[in-house]
């Protein structure tokens, strides 16, 4: 088989998907904000059912209600029929997913789903289908036909499913007023998460790592420092700790070119006055910002008070992984 051929393969198979989903769009009406309504009447949990690559999409939705605000979990209906059913309770939600409505794994739990009074949101195909019958609501997931070229293998049916999955997690994202800040604490371990969550407190050097010398130090005392401490800066404070600026190693270079005597030059002369500061609490990724916005790559740290506790430098916010 040729190149063209392939490609045109290809493209016919996103052709499809892409029809599919596009008939989609008029089956987000009354039945989709009832299935969302029911979602967030929810005491419990939604329980989302599938077999085959029903199920692997089933497993996808779950994860995608989970991680937005909708507490979720799959089960898998064949082992429902052996015990797993005793995971569903009366305040749950079952989200069934069966394209043909008439898979015999789940046909069988309904039933007992209606004797334990769950409410019932069907996915599937074919609304005349027991399953859909058998639902509160029935969202439709029909499709023309499948990419796969026998039009046999699930493809263009399982996308529009994934697809109507995440419609829903997404109004229910938004209905629930979601923030990022939510969404950082379901995945601490993403960049977002350690974005959102880090705080200055949690990288920051601060007590014996932290460099400071007082005004009245030589360079030279500052640069011991600035080695000992090994940040490429200094803070210099006055006699009741307050700081009055800080020397950097931008600052050396630049007195280097000057022709400054390192050895007797006062740090007090030869300072930046002042310095960026930011809070304890602020997001490490407030610093990144700032950072950036000042060509700098360390910030001093400074509580409520106005005391100075500790320093940020850019590599710690690369370690923590927040850049």
């Amino acid at each position: 088989m040729d190149v063209d051929t392939l490609k045109a393969l290809g493209r016919r198979a996103l052709e499809i998907e892409r029809d599919a989903l596009a008939g989609l769009l008029p089956r987000v009406d009354e039945r989709f904000a009832q299935a969302c309504r029911l979602m967030l009447d929810c005491r419990g949990r939604v329980v989302v059912i599938g077999m085959g690559k029903s199920g692997h999409i089933g497993g996808k939705i779950a994860a995608t209600l989970a991680s937005t605000g909708s507490p979720a979990f799959f089960v898998h209906p064949g082992e429902a029929s052996h015990g797993d059913l005793g995971m569903i309770t009366r305040l749950d939600v079952v989200l069934a997913i069966s394209y043909s409505g008439e898979t015999a794994e789940i046909v069988t739990l309904l039933p007992l789903l209606k004797r334990l009074q769950v409410p019932m949101i069907a996915m599937t195909g074919k609304p005349a289908s027991t399953l859909a019958q058998s639902a509160e609501v029935h969202l439709d997931v029909s499709v023309a036909m499948e990419a796969c070229p026998l039009n046999l293998a699930p493809t263009a049916s399982t996308t529009a499913t994934l697809a109507m999955g995440d419609a829903l997690a997404v109004a229910l994202l938004e209905a629930r007023g979601f923030t990022p800040e939510d969404f950082a604490m379901s995945h601490p371990g993403g960049s977002l998460g350690r974005r959102l969550l880090l705080k200055i407190a949690d990288v920051m050097h601060g007590g014996a790592r932290l460099p400071t010398v007082p005004e009245n130090a030589s360079l030279s005392e500052a640069l011991l420092e600035m080695t000992r401490k090994g940040l490429g800066m200094t803070a210099v404070v006055d006699a009741a700790g307050g700081v009055v600026g800080v020397f950097t190693d931008g600052d050396l270079r630049r007195v280097l070119d000057a022709g400054v005597d390192v050895r007797s030059a006062p740090i007090r002369e030869v300072m930046t006055p002042g310095g960026k500061s930011i809070g304890p609490q602020q997001l490490a990724a407030e610093a990144v910002a700032m950072m950036e916005q000042h060509k700098i790559t360390s910030l001093l740290v400074r509580d409520e008070h106005g005391t100075l506790v500790g320093v940020v430098h850019m590599h710690d916010l690369l370690r923590a992984g927040v850049v």
